[in-house]
């Protein structure tokens, strides 16, 4: 296991700034998520901590060492590529071996140690086959346990599920989940996907335009984001703007007329805030703010339901399937929000 640090690293191309003085730190044995947009300069960071490019400034610690000026190879960093990067020409055992041969380590430890990567990934009935013929789901497996069998202080994944189809990459985040509870190799995995960031890491990174806008909880990030931009990036939101008022000794703030109590430093009687509510955080109700049922999708066991407000305003609300069965487009209802889950945020 590995400690990384990154501090206050900036990098530009010709003249245009990739990333701006920018500082992580994963503690030994986390899974960490880099999650950023395209040209949001994620991956050109992961290429700076795995030492294929050099930073204008800062410096990268593994294990409080200094390894920004030390070759990729000599960084004992782990890396799995989207597009897998197999031999096409080598068998999987011969693949997966492929590092230890380099080694020179004994060939019965060899032996030792493939069984155990193939058994680690599942794959011990694909070890004769060669990558043409495993899926891509099987040939990513086989490139995580080449990348393990090395026992690497640091894993990083750089998008390593996005050329997959949706079923696979659902497949394939629970075994990537399983090899790290087994393994407890610090991890950075790259990506642009936020439910994959969400379901794996314990803390994410979120990046736009070089500049770290939140570091936190997975948690966090989606339940406390630290601006708008995040809360818009990291799942889907309703927003309205709004008033802090005080009423009877509380500040509240109105969404259609309603008012809602809240808390917390923005919460001060006369800021203008936006208010922000996830969809599942917006119930049917019997009674509450009244709406009109625009649209239903169905999407499996939960349905999107686009509302309207009597001003015309749309929200979104994520319901359980069988609730939204009972409803028809057209009808009139109420929702419900609790106050507690209304992010208070301040205008970008």
């Amino acid at each position: 296991m590995a400690r990384l640090e990154v501090c206050n690293v900036s990098f530009s191309f010709g003249d245009t700034r990739i990333l701006n003085d920018v500082s992580i730190s994963i503690p030994d044995g986390d899974f960490h998520a880099l999650l950023g947009s395209s040209g949001s300069g994620k991956t050109t960071l992961l290429r700076i901590i795995a030492g294929f490019l050099k930073p204008d400034s800062g410096t990268i610690l593994i294990n409080g060492k200094d390894v920004t000026n030390v070759l990729p190879e000599h960084r004992d960093i782990g890396i799995v590529f989207q597009q897998y990067a197999l031999f096409p020409h080598l068998t999987i055992w011969e693949n997966i071996a492929f590092g230890l041969k380099m080694r020179k380590l004994h060939k019965l430890e060899i032996t030792e140690k493939v069984a155990k990567a193939l058994e680690l990934v599942r794959l011990e009935s694909f070890a004769q086959k060669l990558p043409s013929e495993l899926s891509g789901g099987q040939k990513q497996r086989a490139a995580v346990a080449r990348a393990l069998i090395l026992e690497p202080s640091l894993l990083l994944l750089d998008e390593p599920l996005s050329a997959l189809d949706r079923r696979i990459r659902g497949e394939l985040r629970e075994e990537l989940a399983r090899v790290h509870r087994q393994t407890a190799t610090t991890a950075l995995l790259v990506t642009h996907d936020q439910e994959e960031a969400l379901v794996l890491a314990s803390e994410i990174v979120v990046i736009e335009n070089g500049v770290v806008r939140q570091s936190d909880k997975a948690e966090n990030v989606y339940g406390s984001p630290a601006d708008l931009w995040v809360a818009g990036f990291v799942g889907r939101t309703n927003q309205f703007r709004s008033v802090c008022k005080s009423k009877n000794g509380v500040i509240v703030v109105s969404i259609a007329n309603e008012d809602f109590v809240v808390s917390g430093p923005l919460a001060v009687e006369g800021n203008e805030v936006v208010l922000v509510v996830r969809p599942e955080e917006i119930a049917i109700s019997d009674f509450g703010i009244p709406v009109r049922v625009k649209e239903i999708r169905f999407m499996g066991a939960t349905a999107q339901v686009i509302l309207t407000l009597a001003n015309g305003y749309e929200l979104e609300s994520l319901i359980l399937a069988p609730v939204a069965r009972k409803l028809a487009v057209g009808i009139a209802t109420f929702i419900a929000i609790d106050s507690s889950k209304i992010q208070i945020l301040a205008f970008n």
